[in-house]
């Protein structure tokens, strides 16, 4: 099974990838939304949001990172797509799925699936923009209100040339409430001619082994997309390819790991707040992650928590130097 790790605006970024990607399982990783405009984006664009471009394009425990670009302007976003393929991303990926207000209300990510057209011709400029080497592919959710349109948006997207298709099986209406809605990936999978040259990738609502197993039978989907599951049980990917998980005692480390790139990247004011957030997830599959978090829920000050994360350790922390050549763009604060 394939298993990619999605993207979150607001959380998932480079530094949370890099971390959960330490711990094995995930086969690739699609970025948060580079927002696209009216204008050509210059290359440290790309590069804020997706620094393993300067490694590579692949983190540092060597997992992929595909960049994902939103916008609506078929001519524009196929030019900036060009431009990212001149740094050697590992594909181009396309959001149809951001259900976020601001973004919708200047016609990006969701709001676009009441338009296949406009969407079929945005998918055909990036695709004629990159090299034939060059992946490309796209999220989408089941629609914006209602979902009569999921199998045009699908076809339209198959049919101007993406070889990957993510679906989220909730509507942009739906939020993140339970529960997705994997039988409609299934028929929508279903309605794309024999044979087409492109992989339906499942997301939603896969929180552990079990629902991973179902996702998979329910909808014919060999690769899967995991976002919060995974920022929840960070080696859920490994517990779905049968290879044990992470334990509590392997934690630590990473966290310790996590912080000290907060605390080069984020502003200091902020850095607590970036802790605190990963740890609410983390305890909803961790007891000792309440712990941690009742600890330091009202603890504010960096060099406070970075002692008691080091007091934490159990064992000697991993790497955590920049990627070479990152420091540059890490020292910018978020």
């Amino acid at each position: 099974m394939t298993l990619l790790l999605a993207p979150m605006e607001g959380l998932l970024d480079a530094t949370l990838r890099d971390v959960l990607t330490r711990t094995g399982g995930i086969d690739r990783c699609v970025s948060e939304f580079i927002r696209v405009t009216q204008t050509l984006l210059p290359e440290r664009a790309f590069l804020r949001v997706v620094p393993e471009l300067l490694n590579g394009g692949r983190t540092r425990a060597g997992v992929p990172v595909r960049p994902q670009l939103l916008g609506s302007d078929p001519a524009c976003l196929a030019e900036n797509a060009a431009r990212l393929a001149g740094l050697s991303p590992f594909g181009v990926d396309l959001n149809f799925g951001c259900p976020a207000k601001t973004v919708n209300q200047s016609r990006g990510g969701a709001v676009l699936l009441d338009e296949p057209e406009l969407i079929g011709r945005i998918v055909a400029a990036v695709r004629r923009a990159v090299p034939a080497q060059v992946p490309v592919s796209a999220k989408m959710r089941l629609g914006f209100n209602d979902d009569h349109r999921a199998e045009d948006c699908a076809h339209a997207i198959a049919e101007a040339g993406a070889d990957e298709l993510v679906i989220h099986a909730r509507t942009k209406a739906h939020g993140y409430r339970p529960p997705a809605y994997w039988e409609r990936i299934a028929q929508v999978r279903a309605s794309l001619p024999a044979g087409a040259p492109i992989t339906v990738i499942a997301n939603g609502d896969i929180w552990n082994v079990a629902d991973a197993e179902r996702c998979r039978a329910v909808t014919g989907c060999d690769a899967l997309m995991i976002g919060r599951g995974m920022v929840t049980d960070p080696g859920l990917a490994l517990a779905i390819k049968g290879q044990g998980g992470v334990p509590w005692q392997q934690l630590p480390p990473l966290l310790l790991a996590f912080w000290q790139q907060v605390s080069v990247r984020v502003e200091r004011r902020h850095r607590a707040g970036r802790l605190k957030q990963w740890l609410n997830y983390l305890r909803q599959r961790y007891p000792q992650a309440q712990d941690a978090f009742d600890e330091l829920r009202l603890v504010h000050d960096p060099a406070a928590i970075e002692a008691w994360l080091r007091q934490a350790q159990i064992r000697p922390p991993i790497t955590t130097e920049p990627i070479p050549a990152l420091a540059a763009e890490l020292a910018q604060p978020c």
